[in-house]
């Protein structure tokens, strides 16, 4: 059995964007899972994709206010078949960002991550997976906004990165 994730992070609505991309959301309509890295902006949302998600895993970013807060973890865990994952918003520099993610979660496999709006996929020493997906709404400094589709299938692993018109 092979089960689909989406995975998004920083979206910022209605900040820097009023609603989600068209392929975004057949993207939700279409995974098992949908995964959320914080940065929210808005409870509405938040409410939103939960309703319109076959089942949602999200933490809070810093961009969120009490609210979010009070609704989400600072680290949101679940297991997706043999794969243990976490989800934060914030892990720090680029620089020593594997060892640290080592360092404090030892027991993850999977780790998924925002803030930067940069895609990421590293494996670190240990062999946990880092992957940020960067932002569908706000591509900041990157030629794209994205998002990332993953199939994972026991412990398997397989991300694609989804670059959105600019």
């Amino acid at each position: 059995m092979t089960t689909r994730l989406l995975i998004l992070s920083d979206t910022h609505i209605p900040k820097r964007a009023r609603a989600l991309p068209a392929p975004v959301w057949e993207a939700v309509e279409a995974a098992d899972l949908v995964v959320h890295a914080g940065d929210w902006v808005s409870p509405g949302f938040l409410e939103e994709l939960g309703r319109r998600s076959k089942r949602l895993v999200a933490c809070y970013g810093n961009n969120d206010g009490p609210e979010l807060r009070r609704q989400l973890p600072l680290v949101a865990r679940t297991t997706v078949e043999e794969v243990r994952l976490a989800v934060i918003h914030e892990t720090g520099a680029a620089a020593g960002r594997e060892a640290r993610m080592d360092a404090r979660f030892p027991e993850v496999d999977l780790l998924v991550f925002g803030h930067s709006h940069t895609p990421w996929d590293s494996t670190t020493p240990k062999g946990l997976r880092l992957l940020n997906p960067g932002s569908p709404t706000d591509r900041r400094r990157q030629p794209h906004r994205t998002y990332l589709t993953v199939d994972i299938d026991g412990r398997n692993v397989r991300p694609m990165l989804h670059e959105l018109p600019s």
